[in-house]
């Protein structure tokens, strides 16, 4: 069986430009979509990121799951935000 990709404990799914971070089971996920990326030698590198923590309630309408979102100019500042963000809405409880 292959090892789900984790990030301090949460899972990390990928699809296409968009990064799921934290589990569907739980009452907030966060989505990371990739908006832009910047050639690094031959590496698409990503320039800026959005960040939004969602509630994962499939009965709410999805614009009305966003609970917070913000822009990040790479994927390693936008992974800091997800991480202190969603540990502070998943203990909230």
């Amino acid at each position: 069986m292959a090892k789900t990709l984790e990030y301090k404990g949460h899972p990390l799914q990928r699809k296409d430009n968009i990064i799921y971070y934290g589990s569907f089971a739980d009452k907030y996920i966060i989505m990371l979509q990739i908006l832009d990326t910047q050639k690094v030698k031959d590496l698409d590198v990503a320039s800026r990121v959005s960040v939004q923590l969602q509630l994962t309630d499939p009965d709410i309408k999805s614009r009305d799951r966003i609970v917070k979102k913000s822009e990040k100019d790479s994927l390693y500042s936008a992974i800091d935000v997800a991480a202190v963000w969603l540990e502070r809405a998943l203990s909230s409880r």
